[in-house]
């Protein structure tokens, strides 16, 4: 292909294209939503809290729909997306967590945070991405995090969901890489979100957690939406099973102490 057939100024274009955002209620699935649908993409927005999903999609407007899917269970999933067009991107956003020491952390809980951060993740993908490689296209989508890679006291269930979704995530994308589908994910550091909201509650964790970053300081969830765009256009076409770090800086650099060095 000649270097000026491509046309640069459409890569970021999702027109015509049927974007299905989980988790689209709050947080970074409402940012991502609206991302993708300033860029020309119709958004379903689907979420297990149908009124908040409700709200969002008029705030996007005409182009946005709302449906109430719980990812947790897959006759849901299958039964919510059978009222639906089959989607081009898949967005994956919801996750829970349990600060808790992993001594001190109950089957119970141990189970509903694998049901959801990584069964949950599963079940969405594998009833999505039947279609996609049936179709030939489409681009899924994770959100992970940093603690699928970094981690620290009580987070120990919710980094081996972040993790094992990372991994999950590779194996799909080679799998379906010669059947047109790119799967990656996006690793946030800390966002202000519903999930966060129990952090924020406590102002030296929110100082501590803003110091760890280059940028000493918090993301608002539409510092997220610049990255799921890209990975749903043609602007990440050769790009698959990548772990895109969206955490200012967090995963590059060590403590938060600033030696003396010399000049």
């Amino acid at each position: 292909m000649a270097m000026h057939s491509f046309d640069y100024r459409r890569m970021f274009d999702l027109t015509g294209r049927l974007a299905l955002v989980v988790g689209a209620g709050s947080g970074i699935g409402e940012a991502s939503a609206h991302g993708l649908s300033a860029h020309g993409a119709r958004v379903i927005c689907a979420d297990l809290d149908l009124t908040a999903a409700q709200r969002v999609a008029r705030d996007i407007g005409a182009n946005a729909d709302a449906l109430q899917l719980d990812m947790r269970d897959s006759a849901a999933i299958a039964a919510a997306l059978g009222t639906v067009p089959p989607p081009d991107v898949l967005v994956s956003t919801p996750s829970i967590n349990v600060r808790k020491p992993l001594l001190e952390i109950s089957d119970d809980e141990f189970d509903r945070v694998i049901a959801l951060n990584l069964r949950g993740t599963f079940l969405l993908m594998r009833h999505v991405g039947r279609g996609m490689a049936e179709r030939g296209r489409g681009s899924i989508i994770v959100f992970s995090s940093i603690r699928g890679e970094v981690v620290e006291p009580g987070q120990g269930v919710y980094a081996a969901t972040k993790a094992g979704a990372r991994q999950m995530c590779r194996a799909l994308a080679a799998e379906l890489g010669t059947r047109g589908v790119r799967v990656n994910l996006i690793a946030p550091g800390v966002v202000e979100t519903p999930l966060t909201e129990p952090i924020r509650q406590h102002p030296e964790w929110y100082r501590a957690y803003a110091e760890k970053n280059a940028f000493k300081r918090w993301a608002q969830p539409h510092e997220m939406a610049g990255a799921v765009v890209y990975l749903a256009s043609d602007a990440s076409s050769y790009v698959t099973g990548a772990v895109l770090y969206v955490d200012g800086g967090w995963t590059a650099q060590d403590g938060r102490f600033t030696p003396p060095l010399a000049r």
